[in-house]
């Protein structure tokens, strides 16, 4: 078999080139990205390629073909010219210092004069990185190429800061002003983020940018795709089989449901996440690496913030306009968590242009049902993971006073200001339970007008819960035997128990269950 070394955590493609590290053939649309415009923005979720993308095209303008040789576009470029290249990563700071975005800026652009010179009459940003780009593009003879990093970076570290993101508002707003005023010393512009504040004034002015975010053609610009799975890790497939006891087909299976399923536009192939793969090729184990890299807390603040109604995750409806534009005074936390990458296009109604978003696979809705739990229960990230291990064995076990119990301790000691809502505070909790006991066990939940159901089964159980809210446990004992809730599961050789739970706002808590097996 024909192994090369992963590039974990390597984002520079020369490094990946010239150390034989295994690199995804991407060049041949980098060909036709450049051969055929000059200003693009492409959103990603992090850890999704987009640094490695910019470090590819940085070598392309450079002209670097050494790096290139074997790979497709080899074949296609004739003409391998060196540009100067303005590269700026906003990755590198951290954004909650009020002068930390100034500083970054000021820093690169002194980098960026020690080559091309200063002029003592370009006093504010905006004037030295237009004086930068014009000197640079009279001194090379080569209009100049602009590659940015994380553009958005000092935006999402500050949300919730009001005065700060207007300050960095403004302040990009003017700096990228630039790449529009000097058009004619541009050869070429790529700007990268993981979100698109595109209400926000900063794109206000850049309407010459073609944005690839939601472009079918350049859906797999970033990413693996199924044949890329097979056409250059096939060796790693096949050695996990053998490490797993598990067969070929089935190792790609696994690798399908826990990391493929992002959709970026309608009706496109579903794509990896390649940081999870690498990872994943690495350890010779499933497991969940891109999220264990770091969740932003501003995501669950924006569901709280919200009162969002998390059942609706699993089947959100909205439009392209939403998808592709965010808006920090928005009441929706849609935009944010689908362009983070914990939702993704599921179907397209075209008729009414509404997209249906879900969760892209296995590895992002079990952990992010978990990392919600801290923040809608009295559980910390510690004892979460626990507590539901503990809720499945007693499920499973039959022990339902043991459970309900433990249900109970899932509503406890809730604080004030942590719910808005009460009774959609229950249901939230319950699905983040449902889904994630869906993991182990078969749990089906949903609502209706007037009823919350949860359906668990195991081998040897079928539970049958109906929630009241201000009503008696009796009541929804009554209700399950009227409206025979148990009727489907009958011919099951299962044992069925009827358990109803009564929530009280008095109490803030599970008030009353009775159990009918």
């Amino acid at each position: 078999m024909n192994y090369q070394n992963l590039p974990l955590g390597i984002q520079g493609f020369e490094k990946i080139r010239q150390g034989g590290y295994l690199y995804v053939d991407k060049t041949s649309i980098i060909s036709q990205l450049v051969n055929t415009g000059s200003y693009y923005f492409l959103s990603r979720p992090r850890r999704f390629g987009k640094s490695l993308l910019l470090s590819t095209l940085h070598a392309y303008f450079n002209g670097r073909k050494d790096l290139f040789e074997g790979l497709a576009i080899a074949e296609q470029e004739r003409e391998w010219k060196q540009y100067p290249i303005l590269h700026l990563d906003l990755n590198t700071e951290d954004y909650e210092n009020p002068d930390a975005l100034r500083n970054k800026l000021d820093a690169v652009l002194c980098e960026w004069e020690q080559s091309y010179g200063s002029n003592p009459t370009e006093k504010s940003l905006p004037l030295r990185f237009e004086g930068i780009i014009k000197r640079a593009c009279k001194i090379t003879g080569e209009r100049v190429v602009i590659l940015v990093d994380e553009y958005d970076k000092p935006l999402l570290q500050t949300i919730g800061n009001e005065a700060l993101q207007d300050d960095y508002r403004k302040m990009l707003k003017a700096f990228y002003g630039a790449l529009k005023s000097d058009d004619q010393y541009i050869r070429f512009a790529f700007l990268t983020g993981v979100t698109k504040f595109g209400k926000v004034s900063i794109f206000s002015d850049l309407n010459n940018l073609t944005d690839l975010s939601m472009n079918w053609q350049y859906y797999n610009i970033c990413g693996i795709t199924n044949e890329e799975l097979d056409g250059f890790f096939m060796p790693y497939i096949e050695q996990m089989a053998v490490q797993n006891q598990m067969s070929v087909d089935e190792v790609r299976n696994k690798l399908r449901s826990m990391y493929d399923g992002y959709h970026f536009t309608e009706e496109s192939p579903g794509v990896y996440n390649p940081y999870s793969l690498l990872n994943t090729f690495y350890t010779m184990r499933f497991g969940s690496y891109w999220f264990e890299t770091g969740t932003p807390s501003y995501l669950v603040e924006l569901l709280k913030i919200s009162n969002y109604n998390l059942e609706r995750m699993a089947n959100e409806q909205t439009t392209a306009e939403v998808l592709n534009s965010l808006d920090i005074t928005s009441a929706s936390p849609i935009p944010f968590i689908y362009q983070s990458g914990y939702l993704t296009i599921k179907g397209y109604d075209s008729r009414f242009k509404l997209y249906r978003l879900g969760f892209p696979n296995e590895e992002v809705e079990e952990e992010f049902l978990k990392y919600l739990i801290p923040y809608y229960t009295p559980f910390n990230e510690v004892e979460a993971p626990f507590q539901i291990a503990q809720f499945v064995l007693e499920v499973e076990a039959g022990e339902t006073e043991k459970f309900l119990n433990r249900l109970k301790s899932f509503f406890a000691d809730i604080p004030y200001d942590l719910v808005r809502d009460l009774e959609n505070h229950y249901q939230n909790v319950l699905f983040i339970l449902s889904k994630l006991l869906g993991f182990y066990v078969q749990a089906e939940y949903h609502t209706s007008e007037g009823r919350i159901d949860m359906v668990l089964k195991t081998a040897d159980y079928v539970y049958v819960f109906e929630f009241k809210l201000d009503g008696t446990a009796e009541d929804a004992i009554r209700q399950i035997n009227d409206k025979s809730y148990v009727l489907p599961f009958n011919p099951e050789d299962r044992h069925i128990i009827k358990i109803g739970l009564n929530f009280s706002t008095q109490t803030r808590n599970i008030e009353k269950w009775l159990v009918d097996s």
